[in-house]
């Protein structure tokens, strides 16, 4: 995942809202949004390569999403996937809060990453490059591939695009928040943040959602969590066409 926006705490109805794009090469193999054989309780997409994920959610409301850290100089030879994370976060049978702190320990097992993981009733978030836990508390937010609400262009885009959405007409919120999601305008040159790739790079990937030959936007998610209810899209994208997937659950 390279983009995780979201609302929490701040829509009468909705006490967390996501809105999310994977960005990954297209040879990667994936498999959609779908309730694991082998762990039924967890609905997902899965990285086929490694057989972690990017964002997913339990039939008892428990979240978990992530963003790759962008540092081109790491060294990540040895390194466990990041997809694991996530996994673990929806397995795991403790509260959240241990498991988010268990990770501490472990920040140099893995190449840098952002971690957002909740329960319904507590939201944390974690990097291995900040290395603070921090509870979040009501608000919007935006992380890309730095630091929570670190102002690229297009987490500064997709915060203000949220709230708008948040605060106009709560009519097709869903159809709203995927359209937000595949914003592919690129941000002017003097907007571009220097995480250590080259200009070109830097362009191709400042949009909320990213086109390339190789690389881009694989899908876009949008998690509506009431208290009783989630509602879970998933619209998947190749280079040939879009497919959509939706599931509604209960707590």
């Amino acid at each position: 995942m390279c983009l995780i926006l979201f609302a929490y705490q701040v829509h009468p109805v909705y006490k967390l809202i996501v809105a999310a794009n994977r960005d990954e090469f297209f040879h990667r193999p994936t498999a959609p949004v779908h309730y694991w054989e082998d762990q039924p309780d967890i609905l997902a997409g899965r990285d086929l390569e490694k057989m972690g994920t990017w964002m997913g959610i339990t039939r008892t409301g428990r979240f978990a999403a992530l963003t790759n850290y962008r540092d081109p100089k790491e060294i990540t030879e040895g390194k466990r996937s990041r997809g694991e994370l996530v996994a673990d976060a929806l397995k795991h049978k403790g509260n959240v809060k241990d498991y988010m702190q268990s990770l501490v320990e472990k920040k140099d097992f893995y190449p840098g990453y952002n971690l957002l993981v909740g329960d319904g009733m507590e939201l944390y978030y974690y990097s291995s490059k900040g290395q603070n836990l921090q509870t979040v508390g009501p608000g919007i937010y935006g992380v890309s591939n730095h630091l929570l609400n670190t102002e690229w262009p297009k987490v500064q885009k997709g915060k203000e695009g949220l709230s708008k959405i948040i605060n106009g007409e709560q009519d097709d919120l869903v159809g709203k928040l995927l359209n937000l999601l595949q914003n592919a305008d690129q941000a002017p040159d003097e907007l571009l943040p220097s995480t250590g790739v080259s200009l070109e790079w830097e362009r191709r990937l400042s949009p909320l959602f990213i086109k390339s030959e190789n690389y881009g936007t694989r899908s876009s998610t949008v998690m509506l969590m009431e208290d009783k209810a989630i509602q879970y899209v998933e619209r998947v994208f190749t280079k040939e066409r879009g497919s959509e997937q939706q599931y509604k659950m209960k707590l």
